[in-house]
C-alpha cells in the first residue's frame, strides 16, 4: 500500500508531493500541539513548591481577588507568607481567615501603599523577609482604569499610578526578594499579566494599562533568561477574565473563573513555561483571537470598550446629580 501511494506520487507533477508533504508537517504540528496542550492542562504534575523553592511565599495585593486566591491556595500547599498589601484592616482579615482554615500557617504582614512611598515600602519587605527562605514570589498587586477611556481623557494621577504600580511596584517588589533566591540558588517568580497585552493585539481605551502588562510579560521573559541557570523560574502568567472587582465581573462561569479557581490553575504551572494562562478554557479563547484577522479583534474590542466607556460616563454623571 505505502509503495503504491509513493508510486502514484512519482507520475504526479511536482508540486502535488510537496503540498501533500506541507500538508503532513502541518497535521503532525497540528497534533504535536494538542498532545501537549492536553499533558500540560490535564495530565502534567504539578511542583511542590515549598520542597522544589522555600518554605516562604510573598504574595503582593493579597486582599482582595486574584492575588487573595494566591495566598490561600499557597498556604493550602503549605507554605507560610508574608503578605504585602496597603490596607492594614484588610491584611489582617485576610490572615485571620488563612490561620482559621489552615492554622500551621506562618503569616507576616507587612503595609505598602504601591501608590504612595515605594523607597519606604520596600525597605519594609525588605527587612520583614530578612533571614526567611522565601522561595516564592507573587507579583499580583496591579490597577487599571475605573472604566474604558480614550488616552486623553487620563488625568495624571490616574497615569501616575498605573506607571507605578503596575511597572515600577513590580519591579522594585522582585528586586528586593530576588538577592536572597540567588543566595539560595531556587525561588519562583511568578508575575500577573493580562490578556490585554498579550492575547489581543490591541486593547483600545486601555492604553496605558495594557502597555504596563506588556512591560510586565517582556520583563519576565528577560528575567527567565537571565536567572534560569541559577535555579530560578521566572514566568508570566496571563489571565483573561477572571471574577474580580477590578474585571467589574461578579459572578464566575466556565469562560470566567473565580479567583479560587484561578488560583488553583495557577499554581500548578509554577515553574514550568515563561508564559502560561492557566486556566485551560481561556486557552480556546486565546486560540480563537489567534485565529481571527487583527483588523476583526480591533474592531470589536473597540466596540466593546466604547460600550464599556458609555456606562462608565453614566454613572458618573448619575452621581454628580
Amino acid at each position: 500500500m505505502h509503495t503504491c501511494v509513493l508510486d502514484k506520487l512519482k507520475t504526479q507533477p511536482f508540486w502535488v508531493p510537496v503540498l501533500v508533504t506541507l500538508g503532513s508537517l502541518s497535521a503532525l504540528k497540528i497534533s504535536v500541539t494538542f498532545l501537549n496542550w492536553v499533558y500540560v492542562n490535564f495530565l502534567r504534575q504539578p511542583k511542590n513548591l515549598k520542597k522544589h523553592y522555600g518554605s516562604w511565599a510573598l504574595v503582593t495585593g493579597p486582599t482582595d481577588g486574584i492575588g487573595k486566591g494566591f495566598a490561600f491556595q499557597l498556604a493550602r500547599a503549605g507554605l507560610n507568607l508574608v503578605l504585602v498589601g496597603r490596607n492594614p484592616e484588610k491584611l489582617n482579615d485576610v490572615s485571620d481567615s488563612i490561620q482559621a482554615k489552615y492554622g500551621k500557617t506562618q503569616i507576616k504582614n507587612v503595609v505598602v501603599d504601591f501608590s504612595g512611598d515605594l523607597s519606604e515600602g520596600i525597605k519594609r519587605i525588605s527587612e520583614a523577609i530578612e533571614g526567611l527562605d522565601v522561595g516564592v514570589l507573587v507579583n499580583n498587586v496591579g490597577v487599571s482604569y475605573p472604566y474604558a477611556r480614550f488616552f486623553h481623557e487620563v488625568d495624571e494621577e490616574l497615569l501616575k499610578n498605573l506607571i507605578q504600580i503596575n511597572v515600577v511596584g513590580t519591579t522594585k517588589v522582585t528586586q528586593a526578594v530576588l538577592p536572597g533566591m540567588l543566595k539560595r540558588k531556587r525561588g519562583a517568580i511568578v508575575n500577573i499579566g493580562s490578556g490585554a497585552a498579550i492575547v489581543i493585539p490591541s486593547d483600545p481605551l486601555y492604553a496605558v494599562y495594557a502597555a504596563t502588562k506588556a512591560y510586565i510579560d517582556q520583563f519576565s521573559r528577560c528575567l527567565y533568561v537571565e536567572y534560569k541557570k541559577s535555579g530560578i523560574d521566572v514566568q508570566c502568567q496571563v489571565p483573561l477574565y477572571v471574577a474580580t472587582k477590578m474585571a467589574s465581573i461578579k459572578r464566575s462561569s466556565f469562560l470566567v473563573p473565580s479567583t479560587d479557581g484561578y488560583a488553583r490553575a495557577a499554581l500548578r504551572h509554577i515553574g514550568y513555561e515563561p508564559r502560561c494562562t492557566p486556566y485551560w478554557p481561556h486557552t480556546l479563547l486565546w486560540a480563537l483571537a489567534y485565529s481571527l484577522p487583527e483588523f476583526v479583534v480591533d474592531a470589536w474590542r473597540l466596540r466593546f470598550c466604547l460600550g464599556i466607556r458609555k456606562r462608565g460616563q453614566l454613572k458618573d454623571s448619575r452621581k454628580k446629580e
